[in-house]
């Protein structure tokens, strides 16, 4: 007797916007000139934001940062998908989501100036801590679907996080109970090829990481992570899905780290000049400029303009930033715990 077959699986890939500028009709979401313009010039306040602040940790007026220069697709693309009521849990690396939710932008500089006072995030926004620890946050993010589940809450939640997270225990323990208990839940992995210098064929032998959402019986699906049309789809259809008791998805935005790793790593000592050269010529950016000029809603002036509001946006938000008094010592027990316990009372009291 033959053996039998007791699972198959394929993985797709969805891409929308080629590097030319050029769309897929068929597949385009039905945006306004307006809705793609906002896409963009949230890309565009992403890199401003970017470059500001390697600037300003090189001037020594903030501590060690995470570039995203490369992301901005996956990130703005996905944001977008996101709706207010939902819940999300980013990683370190997710400046691109936060100022698309309308996070301030001063308080994220104060964040990476060192001052904690910056994860204080508006009451009118349900966006977590940022998560420096890696993939430590994804049980957490399963955790607040099942939470929504109980409450028969229809909202989604959504995890972002590196590839790198897919080699931690978290990654699996999350995704499995995600997938036994069919949990509201989006993951968002950034697959930017590296984690620190370790490249993506040195942390796993299977040809995506979308696949191993198989294992845990839930989808996975890759995108081409510089096309930001691509990214919204996969993240728009995810969200409906998971807001209407569809289960779980993870979703593979496959894109690339142009700058280093954080300011104190250098990406030269491990990748070649050429690899970067070959991404570069694949910006999320220049892409979306290409098919706004072709369908004739981008201009050079149009451009320069739209630059300039994102330059100006990063002058008003560090001088709102360096304006900040310094924090008091006794802020540490104020934003840690709801409630402290009585040994960090006695330590209070002896402050």
């Amino acid at each position: 007797m033959p053996n039998e077959v007791i699972a198959e699986f394929k993985v797709t890939r969805m891409s929308i916007l080629d590097e030319n500028g050029i769309a897929d009709v068929a597949l385009m979401p039905e945006l306004s000139h307006e809705e793609i313009r906002k896409m963009y010039e949230l890309m565009l306040l992403a890199r401003a934001f970017d470059q500001r602040a390697l600037a300003l940790q090189r001037e020594g007026r903030l501590g060690t940062y995470p570039p995203i220069m490369g992301q901005e697709a996956a990130q703005v693309g996905s944001a977008m998908a996101i709706k207010p009521a939902d819940w999300v849990f980013p990683s370190f690396r997710e400046t691109g989501v936060h100022l698309s939710l309308g996070y301030p932008i001063a308080q994220i500089f104060q964040y990476w100036s060192g001052d904690e006072r910056g994860q204080l995030t508006p009451d009118n926004l349900n966006i977590f801590p940022f998560c420096v620890s890696v993939g430590t946050h994804i049980p957490h993010a399963v955790g607040a679907a099942m939470a929504a589940r109980y409450r028969r809450d229809p909202i989604a939640v959504v995890a972002y996080f590196g590839d790198g997270a897919t080699s931690k225990g978290d990654f699996h323990e999350g995704f499995n109970m995600a997938g036994v208990f069919r949990l509201p839940v989006v993951f968002i992995c950034q697959n930017n090829q590296w984690a620190i210098s370790i490249p993506v064929k040195e942390q796993t032998a299977a040809a995506s990481l979308a696949q191993k959402a198989v294992a845990y019986g839930f989808e996975g699906i890759q995108v081409d992570g510089n096309d930001v049309f691509a990214v919204y789809c996969a993240t728009r259809n995810a969200l409906e899905k998971a807001r209407g008791n569809g289960g779980p998805t993870f979703i593979e935005c496959l894109t690339y780290r142009v700058a280093d790793h954080t300011t104190a790593d250098d990406a030269g000592r491990y990748r070649s000049s050429e690899e970067v050269a070959a991404w570069r010529a694949r910006d999320p950016i220049l892409r979306l400029e290409r098919f706004m000029a072709a369908q004739g809603f981008w201009s050079e002036d149009y451009g320069r303009e739209a630059r300039s509001r994102a330059s100006a946006s990063m002058d008003e938000a560090v001088h709102e930033m360096e304006g900040f008094p310094p924090p008091a010592a006794a802020d540490m027990f104020e934003h840690a715990c709801a409630s402290l316990s009585p040994r960090q009372t006695r330590q209070q009291e002896g402050l």
